[in-house]
């Protein structure tokens, strides 16, 4: 018998649209900025586009703002999320990035801005996507797998800023937090994610704010 499997996709035409969209519009952009803008300043490569004769100024034009359109598919469509909930676990996928959380190890899921959180039973956090997805279909999906949802962060209450120097944290979590602040002021998005990685398993939740960084301590 076939283990019974809710699965939340990012609609198919939602990514179709992603490819043939975002190219497409960029070409129409760069052609309306460099062909039919002459007015506007332009920085080096694109000003010697412009003084090409055609047809080869439309051309690169064009291919130039196909290729831009592509490049920012491909950062869209790395956020498009699939959740799937088995008997076992809770698989949450996306080009390139697959997280499995066993199932017994989730006990609420939450939306936190673009983002689904998953918490186990101490508060701990056990995963923390990118996701566009309905959160109506979200909710349905987790409370119909007997996996409860919340509108919004249960723990919120509970968080504090982080400031360097805090009594209440020990050495090793300020080092932490302040090499991730060094990280969110960047926009290092791999190291933000790696030093939250490690303060959990210190036992500290963090959530962001304005780059501002809000910390709690799970239950145990």
């Amino acid at each position: 018998m076939l283990e019974p499997m809710t699965t939340v996709p990012t609609p198919w035409w939602v990514r179709v649209l992603t490819w043939l969209g975002l190219p497409l519009a960029g070409a129409a952009l760069l052609f309306l900025v460099v062909r039919l803008a002459g007015w506007l300043p332009l920085p080096g490569p694109l000003r010697l586009v412009r003084g090409l004769p055609e047809p080869a100024a439309t051309i690169v034009v064009v291919a130039m703002g196909v290729l831009l359109g592509a490049v920012l598919a491909a950062l869209v469509d790395r956020e498009s999320l699939t959740v799937r909930i088995t008997a076992g676990e809770v698989a949450l996928s996306r080009p390139g990035s697959a997280v499995a959380v066993p199932r017994a190890e989730v006990a609420v899921a939450f939306p936190d801005r673009d983002e689904l959180v998953l918490l186990g039973p101490t508060g701990r956090e056990v995963a923390r996507e990118p996701s566009h997805l309905s959160t109506a279909r979200l909710g349905h999906a987790f409370t119909d797998c007997g996996i409860a949802w919340a509108d919004q962060d249960p723990y919120l209450a509970s968080y504090r800023r982080w400031v360097p120097g805090l009594p209440e944290l020990p050495a090793t979590a300020h080092a932490l937090l302040a090499a991730r602040q060094k990280a969110l002021q960047s926009g290092d998005d791999g190291d933000k994610r790696e030093l939250r990685a490690e303060l959990g398993r210190l036992g500290y939740v963090v959530r962001d704010d304005r780059r501002r960084q809000y910390w709690r301590q799970a239950d145990g």
